[in-house]
This record gives C-alpha cells, sequence and structure tokens, in this order.
C-alpha cells in the first residue's frame, strides 16, 4: 500500500521541482582583472568568500565581454546583442562628449531586455548596483531603471532613480567628503554611505530584495553590480596602503568581504541553493597600474586579450553537474551576449519575438553538461575614444577584432596593421602569424569589415590611427 501511494505521490513532487523556474543572480564586478582573484591565481589577497564559490560552483577560462569598456560591456550582457547595435561603444558621459564620440545618451528602453521577459514570466526583478547605461553627469533626462523590466533598483551615481553616494574618507581627512554630489540631480533618494561600505549597501538590499521574493513565493533575477573595483580606491582607512595596487588590492579583498553575506544567504538556504544560479564576472579589464590580467596582453580599454577576457564562475548545486564542481572549464569558448542568451534558457523563456539575439544558447555548457563553444565568430570594435598610445600603452589600439576558434584577428579601419595570433598556444599574444597564415588572415579581415559595416558607426573612424 505504501508503495502504491509513494507512486502515486513521487510524480507529482518531482514535477513541481522540475517546473519551479530557478532563481537568477548575477554578479558583475566593474573593471577587475582576468588574474585578480587568488581562484584565478591572484597574487594579491585571498577572495575567500569569491573562491568559496568557484570550488563549489565550476570556473570558466575562455569567457568574454563584449567590449573592454564599461557602459557598452553593460549593454551586451543586458541585451544579448552587440552593443553597437544601440550605439553605445564607449562609457557614457556627458551629453556633449556623447555627441561628439557619436554614442547614444542611454540605452533605447526598445531594446531586448532579459529582466523584462523574466519580469513578464513571473519573475521579480531588482537591479542593486551600478548601472551606467544612462544617467550620468548632465544627462538627468534618462528613463529611470525600472523602464528597462526592473520591479525595484537602488544604484550609484551613474544611473537613474535611489542611490547610494559614497563618503570618501582618507587617512589625512578629518572625516569624510562627499564625491559625485552632482548625481542628487539623477534622482532619488540618496543616501549616502562610506565608499568602502557600498557594496555591502547592494548586498543588503539585494538580500532584503530575495527574502520578500521568497515570501512571496516567486523566482527572482537579482542584479549585483557594485562600483568595486574601479578607481578612484577609497578602502577602509585601516586597510589604506601607499601604492595604487596596493590600494586596489585593498578595495578588492573588501569587496569580496562584502559579497561574503549575499552568498551565504542562498547557500545557507536549501530551498534557495537547491534552485538559484549564481554568475560571476566582471565586465572589462583592470585598469592600467591597478589590477592584472597576468599573462594576458593589454587592459581595460584595449581590444587585446586583457581588455576583454573576464574571469567567469557558475555556481547553482542543485543545477549544474555534480561531476564538474570545482572544476575548470578550459575549452568552452563564449561571451557575454551568450550568457544572456543561456539565461533564457535556463529559465525556460524565449527571447522578445521578432528580435534577433546575437548569443547563442549555451546551457547545456553553463551547467557543466557540455563543453560546446559559440560557434559563430566574436566580434569586437575599439572604443571611440581610445585609439591608442594612452592608458599605459605606447602601441595602437586596433580598431576590430575577432575570435574564430584557436585564432584571434586585429586589424584597423584602413586594413593597416594586421595581426593574427594562435590563441592555443600564444594567449599572450606575442607572435604575430598574419604573413605566415595570409588566407585565415585574409578571411578574418573580411568577416570583422563585413560584421562592421552592418552596424551604426561611431566617431572612432575619426580618430587618427597611429602606425609609429
Amino acid at each position: 500500500m505504501f508503495l502504491v501511494v509513494l507512486a502515486v505521490l513521487m510524480p507529482r513532487v518531482l514535477s513541481a521541482a522540475e517546473t519551479t523556474p530557478p532563481n537568477i543572480v548575477l554578479v558583475f564586478i566593474d573593471d577587475m582583472g582576468w588574474s585578480d582573484l587568488s581562484c584565478f591565481g591572484g597574487e594579491g589577497p585571498t577572495t575567500e568568500n569569491i573562491d568559496q564559490l568557484a570550488a563549489e560552483g565550476i570556473r570558466f577560462n575562455h569567457f568574454y565581454v563584449n567590449s573592454p569598456i564599461c557602459s557598452p560591456s553593460r549593454v551586451a550582457i543586458t541585451t544579448g546583442q552587440y552593443p553597437q547595435r544601440w550605439q553605445i561603444t564607449s562609457y557614457l558621459d556627458n551629453r556633449q562628449s556623447n555627441d561628439n564620440r557619436k554614442v547614444a545618451q542611454w540605452l533605447d528602453p526598445k531594446a531586448p531586455i532579459l529582466a523584462r521577459e523574466l519580469h513578464q514570466a513571473g519573475y521579480a526583478t531588482g537591479h542593486f548596483g551600478k548601472w551606467h547605461m544612462g544617467g550620468q553627469r548632465d544627462v538627468d533626462d534618462a528613463p529611470p531603471i525600472t523602464d528597462y523590466g526592473f520591479d525595484q533598483s537602488l544604484t550609484n551615481f551613474e544611473g537613474m532613480g535611489p542611490k547610494l553616494l559614497p563618503l570618501a574618507m582618507t587617512p589625512e581627512w578629518p572625516e569624510p567628503r562627499k564625491i559625485w554630489e552632482g548625481a542628487v540631480r539623477l534622482g532619488g533618494p540618496p543616501v549616502w554611505k562610506l565608499r568602502s561600505q557600498i557594496t555591502g549597501g547592494f548586498v543588503q538590499t539585494a538580500i532584503s530584495f530575495i527574502d520578500e521574493s521568497q515570501r512571496r513565493g516567486v523566482p527572482f533575477y537579482v542584479n549585483v553590480w557594485p562600483d568595486d573595483v574601479h578607481s578612484p580606491f577609497f578602502p577602509p582607512v585601516e586597510d589604506w596602503a601607499d601604492t595604487k595596487p596596493g590600494l586596489y588590492q585593498a578595495v578588492l579583498d573588501n569587496m569580496d568581504r562584502q559579497l561574503g553575506p549575499l552568498f551565504e544567504r542562498i547557500r545557507s538556504d536549501e530551498q534557495l541553493r537547491n534552485n538559484t544560479l549564481i554568475v560571476f564576472c566582471s565586465d572589462n579589464g583592470p585598469e592600467f597600474g591597478a589590477g592584472t590580467c597576468k599573462p594576458l596582453r593589454g587592459a581595460k580599454t584595449w581590444l587585446y586579450e586583457g581588455g576583454v577576457r573576464s574571469p567567469l564562475i557558475v555556481w547553482g548545486p542543485g543545477l549544474i553537474n555534480t561531476d564538474r564542481v570545482g572544476q575548470i572549464n578550459k575549452q568552452s569558448m563564449f561571451s557575454a551576449i551568450d550568457l544572456n542568451r543561456s539565461l533564457y534558457q535556463i529559465a525556460g523563456i524565449n527571447p522578445p519575438a521578432d528580435t534577433q539575439l546575437d548569443g547563442e544558447p549555451l546551457a547545456d555548457t553553463l551547467l557543466g553538461k557540455s563543453n560546446q563553444s559559440r560557434q559563430a565568430p566574436i566580434f569586437w570594435r575599439r572604443p571611440p575614444d581610445r585609439p591608442g598610445f594612452s592608458q599605459g600603452f605606447q602601441e595602437d589600439n586596433p580598431d576590430l577584432s575577432v575570435r574564430s576558434g584557436k585564432w584571434k584577428f586585429y586589424v584597423n579601419y584602413d586594413g593597416s596593421l594586421p595581426q593574427l595570433y594562435n590563441m592555443d598556444n600564444d594567449e599572450s599574444e606575442t607572435t604575430d602569424l598574419a604573413s605566415g597564415y595570409p588566407d585565415v588572415a585574409q578571411s578574418l579581415q573580411k568577416a570583422a569589415m563585413d560584421w562592421n559595416a552592418t552596424l551604426p558607426q561611431d566617431a572612432g573612424a575619426d580618430q587618427p590611427t597611429r602606425t609609429e
């Protein structure tokens, strides 16, 4: 009799579990290098909370963001499309600067937004942290973050609506000072908080949002996008350092501590632990002279690997393949637009109708059930205001690049300075093979030029390319 009852009940139990949409938390760090985290070989502070996430999840070695600078990288992971489609190809600045660079003032709310689709599917959606896709400096008429499908938001000085604003403090100052004070014009209410504690403020608000979503019995999608580890660096005074790398590492260490309660809230709750996916990555490479991306070439704003390759951790004990827990995926190559598209797949919903995303669905790869890579090439265009011979490097910053299989290729708009690297054995990009493989170089140059020609242009072509 017991077996009969069990046979009747079990399918109902399994069906309910299998049809419960997974919760998703996307932690998107600001300006962190590929090799800053100790779990990615970092030689700085031990990032113990993030390391634990990695030990319980899967690390990915060949994950890319779609721009080497903030705003367009955020557009890509938000929309699943190349940011050039929305004319956001560098950081969003004041109105005149945006016009001069032929950059949009803000992300068009008509863009496909993952959060909006999840919201329409019944998710509670929250954005907590830096936005920088509209609403900064004198651009005070941008849409509020809630216009993009979020139920609740709390941002910093680069976004519309309620915000946490920084109080900076150094060992020499008698009391904290306000910075970015003009951001109060971008909506509020503002809450002033020590810069060294702002990530914790975003985390606590995210936890409250998760608590409420759980109480209501609805799945949640939460962005936690800290200001850390972007300069200027204001770690706690007791952790102060005298060098730029030292200050950066102190901020990184404190960010890790402040993220800990978020991870523990989910880990310690069986219901959440079994049905929540945490995705952790950075928006672009490190600021030159601060973080590190060894052994990769370049840094933030550069198309070379150090500017666009990011550490990626995927955590979800009840969702990922348990055989891959704690392992490093060194095979799969994909990017943020693919991550976006894969989250639709994991949530069991479709992208907006009549919209073609540039990302490919790779849910099985993210969950450790496959090693499949993105099939199409990944393309990049340099920010229009970063032609090179700056940001710490005395060389040209190529205008276009493409990764296809083992090859990565660079070229300028006028066809000058083609470069070809074999990423299987030269991830530091030291040996240019363009002359030795002319057919490969020509094919990838055509692909990059053709891709770029289909997209709205910025002012990058107006910046003279230096070749010496």
